[in-house]
């Protein structure tokens, strides 16, 4: 099994995405001495006795109200059973995965005075696939994403329900199962726990990753329509991408050129077109998802540092002393949570564009009408272009800054929300709209390839066209469609279509 070795405030991207594609994270021993100086700095407060919010006073608008040292834990205890008030489907494995693997890294900073044995059992919990089930709304991503990290934590304490080895059960059960020990709860660890933005950023990370999957399909996918509609490779040139200067378009219009390389059907038109230029959504590819590719790299860069910090409150910190602060306040998190969704859906859209191009005989080039080799008798791929249609639209309503949606809660204490666990969550559903696009995008290029036999295209594209065709029959008749959609769909979101290519053609996420 694939490992990785967490060392908060230097965790990389690509380690993250290891963790969602099921690597198993555990912290860096080296994060033990920190983590118990900061729980000692937390003992001698509640020995002490001073007033500190969180520890020995109520939460929120009651932090006011004194709470004596022998009610320390009840009070920790009490925080997170009346906050486990999640609603709605409980969130994907890798997910719950993702974010408990944040909080093991925030709270491996030694700054949120957690004991060594609190953050052990998050590590052990990991390690025996003991996965809390967390519904997915309840945060409005401020104050730390509260809802659904009380329900992870719940678990640790006993209460309510984990999936162990892919069976949900009572945690309690699950626990002793796996030879693991519920925690009672010290002074801050409940709060400490709840306060942070790991599952706003855990979805936000997998929207990302899965975006940029996606993306790196639609590379593909458009290339091969540009073969399909005869369009032109020079808008590709370098030097036209260098003068502009955008890292993204440049990567993006290199990878096109890769993918077009050696293409008969481009050599066949090279000399003579009688199109002077071709329609944008062909043209213009590595302007559009390059800027797209930049979106997504500036949000992978702010994912990877909040994946790195400290975010609940209050904060031990270096000299010892605890102070209030609001590293929870989720707003870099929301906003590119709103980058994201904004690439996806332009993904989507130019390539939209490119299906409607390839079935319309007006626009494609010689093509048959909807790519039926017996328009009339047969409708072919009308409505498949159709219900690509139909997702980019719903993208579009779900583009929408999320980040501008503040509502106040907690009594007006909590007066301006990020949102960004609503931002980052409805990223899921549009990548797979995104996928259905791309995927119905590669059934249509493919088609339209084939129809320009004896021409093929070249050799990467190839490789490309047969990893297509495996799973999606050539359309020579009329046929049921949505079990063709459903395997485009699934070869792109598998990765399956961006390991067809060559390694190194497609762009990475880290430029």
């Amino acid at each position: 099994m694939n490992r990785i070795v967490l060392r908060p405030g230097s965790i990389r991207l690509s380690e993250l995405a290891a963790i969602y594609e099921g690597a198993t994270p555990s912290l860096d021993p080296a994060c033990a001495e920190r983590v118990a100086a900061a729980a000692a700095a937390v003992e001698r407060i509640v020995t002490k006795g001073d007033p500190v919010y969180g520890i020995n006073t109520g939460f929120g608008k009651l932090a006011s109200v004194r709470i004596p040292a022998e009610d320390v834990e009840t009070l920790q205890r009490n925080l997170i059973l009346s906050h486990c008030c999640g609603v709605g489907d409980p969130l994907p494995r890798e997910i719950v995965r993702l974010i408990m693997a944040l909080k093991l890294a925030s709270l491996g900073r030694g700054a949120s005075g957690v004991r060594p044995q609190t953050v052990a059992l998050i590590e052990a919990m990991l390690a025996n696939d003991v996965l809390p089930v967390i519904p997915e709304k309840g945060s409005v991503g401020a104050s730390g994403d509260l809802a659904p990290l009380a329900h992870m934590t719940a678990a640790m304490i006993g209460v309510g329900d984990v999936v162990y080895t892919g069976v949900r059960m009572p945690a309690g059960e699950a626990l002793a199962k796996a030879g693991l020990k519920p925690v009672v709860l010290a002074a801050k660890e409940g709060l400490a726990l709840i306060n942070g933005t790991q599952v706003s950023t855990a979805l936000a990370l997998a929207g990302l990753f899965r975006a940029h999957r996606v993306a790196r399909a639609a590379l593909i996918t458009g290339a091969l329509s540009t073969d399909a509609a005869m369009g032109s490779s020079a808008p590709f040139h370098p030097e036209i991408h260098e003068l502009r200067g955008h890292r993204g378009q440049i990567d993006s219009a290199a990878a096109l050129r890769a993918l077009l390389k050696g293409s008969e059907i481009r050599d066949s038109h090279l000399d003579g077109d009688e199109r002077v230029q071709d329609p944008y959504c062909i043209r213009c590819q590595p302007q559009v998802g390059g800027a797209c590719l930049d979106l997504l790299r500036m949000a992978g860069r702010t994912l990877e540092t909040e994946a790195n910090a400290v975010t609940d409150n209050p904060l031990v910190l270096a000299d010892g002393s605890i102070v209030s602060g609001g590293n929870f306040h989720a707003e870099p998190v929301a906003f590119a949570a709103d980058q994201i969704a904004l690439a996806i859906c332009e993904i989507g859209a130019i390539a939209q564009r490119r299906i409607s191009l390839l079935v319309d005989p007006a626009l494609s080039f010689g093509l048959p009408a909807f790519l039926a080799k017996m328009p009339g008798l047969n409708s072919g791929l009308m409505i498949a272009e159709v219900t690509s249609a139909a997702l980019m639209s719903e993208n579009k309503q779900m583009a929408h800054p999320a980040s501008v949606d503040s509502t106040p809660t907690s009594a007006n204490q909590e007066d301006h929300v990020s949102m960004a666990c609503h931002g980052a969550r409805r990223l899921l559903p549009m990548t797979a709209n995104l996928a259905g696009i791309i995927g119905i995008e590669a059934i249509t290029a493919v088609q339209g390839v084939d129809l320009r036999a004896p021409l093929k295209t070249g050799t990467e594209l190839l490789r490309a066209h047969a990893v297509i065709r495996s799973a999606v029959p050539a359309l020579e008749v009329d046929r049921y469609l949505a079990d063709d959609l459903a395997a485009g769909t699934e070869l792109v979101m598998s990765g399956a279509l961006e390991a067809s290519v060559s390694e190194g053609i497609l762009p990475e996420l880290s430029a």
